[in-house]
């Protein structure tokens, strides 16, 4: 049987079980929807229907593919409460509203910025409001909590039975971390939330085994993106993520010039280093807009914005859905001249990523396909 990784890709509207052999090609691909269930008690996620999926499914690959690891990835803004081995509380869904009910008291004491570079952001999306909100809500089961564990090592716990914390999880504007430091926030060890996490492991570390197969740590969605660009490179350089937001991530980029007000944060790699981010929603842009050339114009200026908020320099590697706009792609290259631009022919880098933490350390054979960005050929002249 051929040999592959196995990531588990466990996303907000989608999941997905993808089995990847060595040189990042996606073999075969199980997906379903991600069902949020509306409570009681609150939105929240349907993990032992995923589970179940995910089970059924990698039995399913293990008859045709000789499985050597499993690769949990899953999406950020979210984590599981343990009183044990089970749930103290559902995972909550970051999109509900009501875990702002209490930002009276949790905003003052959360937002620091200039240590946690986290801005305050809608709904749940920052990790730190939802545990707030969920020990106010429910006392007697948050004082029943053992442990807190970032999604994709929830995953990686559920199919190993090893409990461990990861760094791209914790970074993720979640108002617990300190990137540069690297250490948690003065929030969540005033909160006393920093002793409930396990002890950290690097994404790529192989914590148990489901079924025999290897399982490792895992690591948010985004990073896992990130990491197969960073894995292959130590100079500045920075990567556009294109779909429904467009998120720029710069290795190399200034922190200082990080500013909550225009979406700016820094989210932290799987080796532990801070990346500063900026992001706009160009997708919903674009699918919204009755001119596609003008909506094409507006991303390309705004995606130059972004990367100049961040101080990017070094190589300007675009990737997702908008690699297939040639008029995007060489606008952005005539915007910034000083930037050699390539465009990304994988379809995802999720998988690479992946693939890249099953099969650690980093082999050049799944280093991203990547073309040099077409001339522009002055299809989109520069707007002033």
């Amino acid at each position: 049987m051929e040999p592959c990784a196995v990531v588990l890709d466990v996303g907000k509207t989608n999941l997905k079980l993808c089995a990847v052999d060595r040189a990042g090609v996606a073999l075969r691909t199980l997906t379903t929807p991600n069902v949020v269930r509306a409570g009681p008690p609150y939105p929240h996620f349907d993990v032992d229907g995923i589970f179940a999926w995910a089970v059924a499914g990698l039995r399913s690959l293990a008859r045709d593919y000789a499985i050597e690891a499993i690769v949990p990835v899953a999406h950020g803004a979210a984590a599981a409460l343990l009183a044990g081995d089970s749930l103290a509380l559902p995972v909550l869904d970051y999109e509900f509203e009501g875990v702002g009910a209490f930002d009276a008291d949790y905003e003052p004491a959360a937002r620091d910025f200039s240590r946690t570079f986290s801005p305050r952001l809608a709904a749940g999306l920052n990790l730190g409001r939802q545990l707030f909100w969920l020990e106010r809500a429910f006392p007697a089961e948050f004082a029943r909590v053992t442990q807190l564990l970032p999604y994709p090592q929830y995953w990686a716990f559920r199919l190993s039975g090893a409990k461990v914390s990861e760094w791209t999880s914790l970074g993720c504007h979640t108002d617990l971390w300190e990137p540069e430091r690297g250490s948690f926030s003065r929030l969540a060890r005033a909160r006393g939330w920093d002793a409930l996490l396990p002890e950290r492991a690097s994404a790529w570390t192989r914590i148990g085994a489901f079924d025999g197969i290897a399982v490792v740590a895992g690591i948010h969605d985004s990073n896992a993106s990130y990491l197969a660009h960073r894995a292959f490179r130590e100079d500045p350089f920075a990567v556009v993520s294109t779909g429904t937001w467009v998120v720029c991530m710069a290795r190399g980029g200034d922190l200082a010039r990080l500013r909550p007000d225009l979406d700016t944060l820094a989210n932290v790699d799987a080796f532990g280093a801070p990346v500063p981010c900026s992001r706009f929603m160009g997708g919903r842009w674009f699918a919204t807009a009755s001119d596609r050339r003008a909506a094409t114009r507006r991303c390309v200026r705004e995606t130059d914005r972004c990367l100049s908020l961040l101080g990017a320099r070094g190589d300007l590697v675009i990737e997702g859905s908008f690699t297939a706009n040639r008029d995007y792609c060489a606008g952005l290259a005539a915007l910034r001249p000083t930037q050699p631009t390539f465009v990304s022919r994988d379809a995802t880098g999720t998988l690479r990523g992946g693939a890249l933490l099953a099969f650690w350390p980093p082999d050049p054979a799944l280093a991203p396909r990547l073309e040099p960005c077409p001339p522009a050929d002055g299809v989109l002249p520069p707007a002033p």
